[in-house]
């Protein structure tokens, strides 16, 4: 049974209530994420918050980034311990120096924190699936693991690299042995469940699916923004990441089929993110004559990510079909319909799963035919209202962040009632 959250559990529950409730008082835990700075990760933040206002006493290790260079910040009941990198890593050298200096760290880290906070929980989040090295010594002092699992690594490298061998292989032992050290594991979605009941061994009563729904208190619709549509009658909207794997590249032959060929004038691209392919999809934007239909914003506050969702006609997710993306929830879904966007994107299964009546399915990395949806929906405002209407409706009622608040603290209330040895650290 995927759904372990007992009947006598609410749907929902706000902050508000835990802060009333604090079903999680006492628990000391941190939380380490090694490929993105926290606050930025939402979904970190959002569970970082959720705990704190369940009672918790709240660390986190993560990496340092642009606009978030504190080596220690706080905020909303959290401590966040931040520590650098040594480069936006490509290719199997510089992930291996990456992962290499953020082992190191947040090995210091994690003893620091023991030692002045105390640890009862580690809580993993992945990539890479290396996490448990630095939890494991301290598993012998009674501290348990939670691995929660956002990314299926084995896959996303096949999906970076375009092959296995030998990493693949690699990639495949260290997430087993991530699945054997953790008490407890947090799925974003079923793929991502049956990934840790089928190849990690675990037992289904410790698996919990927490999607990362949004916060509906923190996605704020904002007034049209003309700036963005840089004078056209339409804009289509992308946030994510500049990746190898996010399917640009498609994109922008999509944005060449509608410019070129089907003399499409009155559209305009705003692509909102950063990456390691993001130079190379500018040059390829250029070399194509389509600087005017694209712009490439790079990373942006909130604010101004916010302006482009609310203003864009609809929103598209270009993910290439593969084991990677079919498995995966892109939180770049949710968020489109939170904002209420009708929504283009290829045809995956979690994708599917998210969206429903809020989207439409282009054939599988087919450039022509997203362009032709994207054409369907631009042409048919009445369309484009009612699977807005649709996706901000299941946003709200089934997706949103209160309706995994519960599952959440049933995971931690379950890696609670798991043995231990003692406490470790703290005053």
């Amino acid at each position: 049974m995927r759904d372990n959250v007992p009947v006598s559990c609410v749907a929902s529950m706000t902050l508000d209530e835990l802060r009333e409730s604090r079903p999680l008082k006492g628990l000391r835990t941190l939380i380490v994420v090694e490929n993105l700075p926290v606050p930025f990760d939402r979904r970190v933040w959002m569970e970082a918050t959720t705990l704190a206002a369940a009672g918790a006493t709240v660390s986190v290790i993560c990496p340092k980034g642009a606009g978030f260079d504190d080596s220690i910040w706080e905020g909303e009941g959290v401590k966040v311990y931040r520590h650098s990198l040594p480069l936006d890593a490509s290719g199997a050298l510089g992930y291996l120096l990456e992962y290499g200096a953020a082992l190191f760290w947040e090995t210091v880290l994690t003893i620091r924190i023991a030692l002045t906070r105390g640890i009862d929980v580690i809580h993993g989040c992945n990539p890479p699936d290396l996490i448990f090295l630095v939890a494991l010594p301290f598993k012998v002092f009674g501290v348990r693991y939670l691995f929660d699992h956002h990314d299926i690594n084995p896959e996303l490298y096949e999906a970076k690299f375009g092959k296995r061998g030998f990493f693949w292989k690699l990639m495949s032992a260290f997430e087993w042995l991530t699945f054997k050290s953790a008490n407890v594991s947090i799925a974003t979605n079923d793929s991502y469940w049956d990934i840790a009941i089928g190849r990690g061994g675990m037992a289904p009563e410790n698996v919990f699916i927490v999607r990362s729904g949004p916060d509906l208190t923190r996605l704020i619709i904002q007034p049209d923004t003309p700036k963005w549509r840089n004078g056209r009658k339409y804009m289509v909207g992308y946030v994510g990441v500049m990746g190898d794997q996010e399917g640009i590249d498609l994109l922008l032959e999509t944005v060449t089929h509608l410019v070129k060929t089907k003399g499409r004038d009155d559209i305009q691209f705003c692509l909102v993110g950063g990456g390691p392919s993001l130079i190379s999809l500018k040059k390829q934007c250029n070399d194509a004559g389509l600087d005017d239909f694209v712009t490439f914003t790079g990373r942006v506050p909130d604010q101004a990510l916010f302006q482009v969702l609310s203003t864009a006609t609809i929103c598209i997710n270009p993910d290439r079909v593969n084991e990677m993306n079919d498995k995966s929830t892109m939180n770049k879904i949710l968020e489109y319909m939170a904002f209420g966007k009708p929504i283009v994107q290829f045809d995956v299964v979690e994708g599917r799963y998210s969206a429903q009546h809020a989207s439409l399915y282009a054939k599988a990395n087919d450039p022509i035919d997203f362009a032709d949806k994207i054409e369907i929906l631009l042409d048919d405002p009445e369309k484009c209202a009612e699977m807005g209407r649709f996706g901000r409706h299941r946003v709200e009622t089934e997706m949103a962040w209160p309706y995994q608040v519960p599952k959440l603290i049933e995971a931690y209330q379950k890696i609670l009632s798991k043995k231990q040895k003692g406490r470790i650290g703290g005053k």
